[in-house]
């Protein structure tokens, strides 16, 4: 199966579904929260880090594009959210 170009860029990421046991799930939760992060964020930057590390330049200029869609993402909603270690506890 291959991929189309698409004519715009998408105004949102899209979720990827992945199969992953719930007790695994669960502990990977618990895991990122003891290092201040979440799920999403600690694999977007272990997915980064596979691309630096073994990426072609192809590979390295999709995650450059990557990386300028979502700051221009961020940038019509007014930066990245608060992370849990920057929400003030009540």
């Amino acid at each position: 199966m291959t991929e189309q170009p698409e004519a715009e860029p998408k105004r949102h990421t899209t979720s990827k579904p992945i199969r992953v046991p719930e007790p695994l799930w669960k502990a990977y939760g618990r895991v990122c929260g003891r290092l201040g992060t979440d799920r999403t964020k600690d694999l977007l930057n272990h997915m980064k880090d596979r691309i630096q590390e073994h990426g072609t330049s192809e590979d390295m200029a999709d995650l450059e594009r990557a990386e300028r869609e979502a700051a221009e993402r961020r940038a019509r909603k007014g930066g990245r959210p608060p992370g849990r270690a920057n929400t003030p506890s009540t």
